[in-house]
């Protein structure tokens, strides 16, 4: 797409949008193309006549990737090299944006360990990181950031032995992942930082299954007496409930595999179904109707 000495950041940030929630959606609920017939009337003339929109989402994901390599593609090549590779044929289960009290993990994988994934591209400063990771350390098991390999010394000096560090790098041609340290197991859940980061139900779940029974208190005290009852719970247990329940949510990693491998982050995180993912790939085989 485009001339390679035309190669620039603004161009660059208009084909990430292409991989946005809004625009998926709009495609799968309206069959509404306007934003990619926008990208191609823009910065792609040559657009071949029998061309669909997957090949030309194709095209936009291998010029970021070589030019432009923002959260999305980190994000999505984690699930396509650690989460469907290294991971395949486990039970693991992944979620974007992961809430955790009033910070969001990039990516959260969940199998009999909970994993935190944290991404720093080369756009990203180092704001709120260590608090983040410190957080994110009360509950997940283990925490990596994920980071550009030439980055490496700029982090390691302002994050904790605990974390674990993934990076990134390019090796003829393409996108390489590689543990350039291990993550150290966390063996103790936080109470308080767990149920601030479940639902309701998920919390009461856990009381329920641990003691029997869910307090009989009115609503307004349901969540400090749950609360209290968690800090009783041994961490080990604790941390098995937790996974219990959040393997309980709707979740579709399974579906992943059978998506073409640039668009996988974006149906992570619509969350599709099997029948909302067929939709999307029906439509995107269409011919591109702007020649």
């Amino acid at each position: 797409m485009g001339r390679a000495g035309n190669i620039s950041m603004g161009m660059m940030r208009s084909y990430s949008s292409a991989f946005s929630r809004r625009v998926f959606s709009d495609i799968i609920n309206y069959g509404d193309f306007s934003h990619l017939n926008y990208l191609i009337t823009s910065y792609s003339p040559k657009v071949k006549q029998d061309d669909t929109y997957l090949i030309l989402l194709k095209q936009l994901y291998k010029a970021m990737c070589k030019n432009y390599r923002c959260e999305y593609v980190y994000k999505n090549e984690i699930i396509n090299k650690l989460l469907l590779k290294q991971f395949a044929g486990t039970q693991t289960i992944a979620f974007n944006e992961f809430r955790v009290v009033d910070s969001i993990v990039d990516l959260a994988m969940f199998n009999g360990v909970s994993k935190a994934f944290e991404i720093k591209t080369e756009y990203d400063s180092k704001k709120r990181l260590s608090r983040q990771l410190d957080t994110y350390s009360k509950l997940f098991q283990e925490c990596y950031l994920v980071i550009p390999e030439e980055l490496f010394d700029h982090y390691t000096a302002d994050i904790s032995d605990n974390i674990g560090i993934v990076v990134m790098y390019i090796e003829k041609g393409q996108i390489k992942l590689r543990t350039a340290r291990e993550a150290i197991k966390n063996t103790v859940v936080d109470p308080d930082i767990l149920i601030r980061s479940v639902r309701c139900e998920e919390y009461k779940n856990i009381i329920k299954e641990h003691f029997g029974s869910i307090p009989e208190v009115s609503c307004y005290e349901m969540f400090d007496v749950c609360k209290e009852l968690m800090y009783q719970i041994p961490s080990n247990e604790l941390h098995r409930l937790f996974l219990k329940e959040i393997k309980r949510r709707a979740n579709n990693t399974k579906l992943l595999q059978k998506i073409p491998a640039e668009i996988r982050q974006m149906c992570l995180s619509l969350n599709l179904n099997q029948r909302q993912s067929e939709v999307l790939l029906n439509k995107l085989n269409t011919h591109i109707i702007t020649l």
